[in-house]
């Protein structure tokens, strides 16, 4: 007797699909290559963004900043006019070698150190007496500080308008102010040192503000705890002066001295517009002259940028050895602290 084999069918999907991989392993897969892929795109994100935040800054430094300093110092090398700025001959070291026979050169660097210390020095010590002032609490504290940074702010070409005026020979508010007390009219901008002192008053009054700030910022910086040990040991506000806040500025102290020193050798708009000639040549003597005048005049009014580019490359490595002394001193600084 033949017996029936009925083999059962094996279960079928509804609409005809073949078993497979159960829906939830796939989408842990899938979720699984989202993350990956995600912390893929984090990581490139947190090692490339902040190249890209500061990239602005470095294509204007190269557009604006290194490109004129190379292409300076290649000028410099050259025999180039400003009528023919393409037209370069080689000269080599000719126009720096011509600046040490140069007595015009000298005389604005001359002019330079002068009312940088003329300027510095008495700005300086300002700024140090106002923050020391305004560290102790006043009324309207705010209001002050406001006051100070105003003149920073105030444009360049305004302010030294207001001090043409006050400094005028014949009807100028500071020489009316001299002839009240029995003193002579002063011709501020004709005489050598009278005129540099007048663009040194310039300097001081815009940057005085600017650099009491600094000074206070430092200040308050400094622990309490250290007047506070001064005074029970019977110091007076002079000495918690000299003994506690002097030595806790001293790297603000060099820090002020050098920008100081390098905005002085930079000097450019104060004399320029203090010049009743209106001209580059600092007076009718060169008087108050500065290097930076003196750069003005070779290049846009004598047309030499050859020699121009080599006062610039001069100016920027007097910059530079400025930068060293500045380094040397802040190393023995913090050797000794």
């Amino acid at each position: 007797m033949a017996t029936r084999h009925d083999t059962a069918a094996s279960p079928v999907k509804e609409g005809g699909a073949a078993p497979g991989r159960p829906p939830a392993d796939a989408d842990a897969e899938a979720a699984r290559k989202k993350r990956a892929r995600l912390s893929r795109r984090w990581q490139r994100d947190m090692r490339w963004s902040p190249y890209a935040f500061v990239s602005p800054f470095f294509l204007l430094f190269l557009a604006f900043g290194l490109f004129p300093l190379l292409y300076t110092g290649w000028a410099s090398l050259h025999q180039v006019e400003l009528t023919a700025p393409t037209d370069m001959s080689w000269v080599g070291l000719h126009n720096y070698t011509r600046i040490f026979d140069d007595d015009f050169f000298w005389n604005a660097a001359k002019n330079t150190l002068t009312i940088g210390i003329i300027s510095t020095v008495p700005q300086l010590l300002m700024a140090m007496g106002l923050a020391h002032i305004l560290n102790y609490k006043l009324r309207g504290s705010t209001f002050y500080r406001v006051v100070m940074l105003a003149p920073y702010a105030t444009s360049i070409a305004a302010a030294s308008l207001v001090f043409v005026l006050l400094f005028g020979r014949d009807y100028g508010m500071i020489n009316w102010a001299l002839n009240a007390v029995g003193i002579d009219h002063v011709d501020w901008q004709n005489d050598k040192w009278p005129s540099q002192i007048a663009v040194s008053t310039i300097i001081i009054w815009r940057w005085t503000g600017y650099n009491a700030l600094i000074y206070l910022a430092a200040m308050q910086a400094i622990p309490q705890d250290l007047y506070e040990s001064a005074a029970l040991d019977g110091a007076s506000r002079w000495r918690q002066f000299l003994h506690v806040t002097l030595p806790s500025l001293r790297p603000t102290i060099l820090f002020t001295v050098v920008v100081s020193t390098i905005g002085a050798s930079q000097v450019f708009g104060e004399p320029l517009l203090f010049d009743a000639n209106k001209g580059a040549s600092g007076g009718s003597q060169h008087q108050f002259q500065t290097l930076g005048l003196y750069l003005y005049e070779q290049g846009w009014i004598n047309q030499h940028l050859g020699r121009a580019s080599a006062i610039a490359w001069t100016m920027f490595l007097i910059l530079i050895v400025i930068g060293v002394v500045n380094y040397v001193i802040s190393r023995r600084l913090r050797a000794s602290s």
